[in-house]
Parts: structure tokens; C-alpha cells; sequence
């Protein structure tokens, strides 16, 4: 069954976006009383379609009980890679359960927003709305704004803040997972694809971040984020938390 997010309910009926009722009439061809699932407000809704007209309208059948989230809010940062890479890190991101991307300027990423941000940021808000309704989620991830080095290392909401190196001697992911409680709001910043600088590295470790290993071999970036959502969501499905 198709799922989308509604912002817009009045009584027991969602009236759903532009953009959701385009996909039903047109891309899915659904006709009056089919079903589809609606979340609204992070809550699931079997609906019945009750009107098919420039804005669907669908009416609640009955209220089904949501699946449980990841142990931790996972935030992602991620180097800017080109749009491809950035589309799929984004998309399975999403799928294994990241509650929030902040894309990262990095020193040596090959791709620079400039003037294009706010196009950009609108482009990946589709991407991962509809990763997350194919997925099955109750929430969407939150794409911020760019940031650089400077506003990087003054993020302070968060349990744990770790940074992605290279380097052999640091600990490993599953061990620093050990030691963080569940529920902990957790933060993982990737470097580009030639890596940080030293100066990155040393700035991002004087102020709070964590240098951690993803093991003996070198990762790609876009990789990497890949690799620390399933490490978490294997951990979650081993403790029969998922």
C-alpha cells in the first residue's frame, strides 16, 4: 500500500499536497475508495480516497500502530559529493533510519553550492520524503541549511559527537556504540573524498568530536554514512529493537 505524509486534516479527512494527489490520479491511476497510508503527525492511518480532484482527499478507515525507531537520533554530517553520490547517500540514509543530513563544505569537496543552496536543499527535502514513504517511515529527516567548519564545531545539542578518520589507533564504531546509551542524540561528521586536512581534523577534535575508525580499510564518503546506518540498524534488529 502507497504511503505519503499529510500536513492538512480536518475532521477525519486529509487533503493531501499538490505534488501526492499529481502522483496518485496520475503516476499510480488510482480510482474512488481505494486505499492508501497517511501519516500525519507521526502517526499511521489506513484511508479510503474519497475525492480525486486537483487536491485528493482521503478519509481515515482505522489508526495502525507505528513501527519503533532507531536507538539513537543519528545525525549525519556529510561532505558535499557530486549530485549522484549525494541522491543515494541521501535515499539510504533515509531508509536505515537517520533523523537528520547537514551537507558540510568541506576544505577539499569537489562540489560547492554557491548561489544554488536553496535549490539544492528543496531537491534533496523530495529525496528523502520519498525514501521515507517507500520505507515505510513515520518521519521525514531533516535536511538543514550547508554548514562550514566554524558552524560545525559549535553544535552543541547532541550526546556524542564523533569524526570519521583514517587513522588505525582510533576506536572503532562498535565500540563507541557500546558505551552510548539508548535514545542518545548522536552526530557522525564524514570527510570528502580526498579527505579532511589536518587542520580539519585538529579543529573538529578541539572542540568535542570524537575521532573514530571505520575499520582497516578506506571507505569512499558517500560509503561511509552507509556503513554506520546499518552497523546501527543491525545493532537495533540484534537487540529486537526493530
Amino acid at each position: 500500500m502507497q504511503r505519503y505524509f499529510c500536513k492538512e486534516k480536518k475532521e477525519e479527512v486529509f487533503t493531501l499536497s499538490k505534488e501526492d494527489s499529481y502522483h496518485i490520479t496520475t503516476v499510480m491511476r488510482m480510482n474512488l475508495f481505494d486505499q492508501i497510508e497517511i501519516v500525519y503527525e507521526e502517526q499511521v492511518y489506513i484511508c479510503e480516497i474519497v475525492e480525486l480532484e486537483s487536491f485528493v482527499k482521503a478519509k481515515i478507515i482505522q489508526q495502525i500502530e507505528k513501527k519503533n525507531k532507531c536507538s539513537y537520533q543519528v545525525t549525519i554530517v556529510q561532505s558535499l559529493v557530486k549530485e549522484q553520490k549525494m541522491d543515494m547517500v541521501l535515499q539510504k540514509c533515509t531508509e536505515l533510519g537517520v533523523a537528520k543530513i547537514i551537507p558540510y563544505e568541506a576544505s577539499r569537496s569537489l562540489m560547492k553550492l554557491n548561489n544554488k543552496q536553496d535549490q539544492k536543499i528543496e531537491r534533496w527535502q523530495r529525496v528523502v520524503k520519498e525514501a521515507a514513504e517507500q520505507s515505510k517511515r513515520v518521519e521525514i529527516p531533516i535536511i538543514t541549511q550547508s554548514m562550514n567548519l566554524s558552524n560545525l564545531v559549535k553544535l552543541s545539542d547532541y550526546d556524542r559527537k564523533f569524526l570519521c578518520t583514517t587513522t588505525e589507533n582510533n576506536q572503532n564504531l562498535k565500540k563507541v556504540l557500546s558505551k552510548v546509551p539508548s535514545g542518545a542524540k548522536i552526530v557522525f561528521v564524514i570527510g570528502p573524498e580526498g579527505g579532511f586536512t589536518k587542520e580539519e581534523e585538529d579543529c573538529f577534535i578541539q572542540n568535542g568530536f570524537i575521532p573514530i575508525s571505520l575499520g582497516n580499510t578506506v571507505l569512499r564518503t558517500e560509503t561511509a554514512s552507509l556503513f554506520i546506518m546499518s552497523i546501527i540498524r543491525y545493532l537495533d534488529l540484534d537487540e529486537g529493537k526493530l
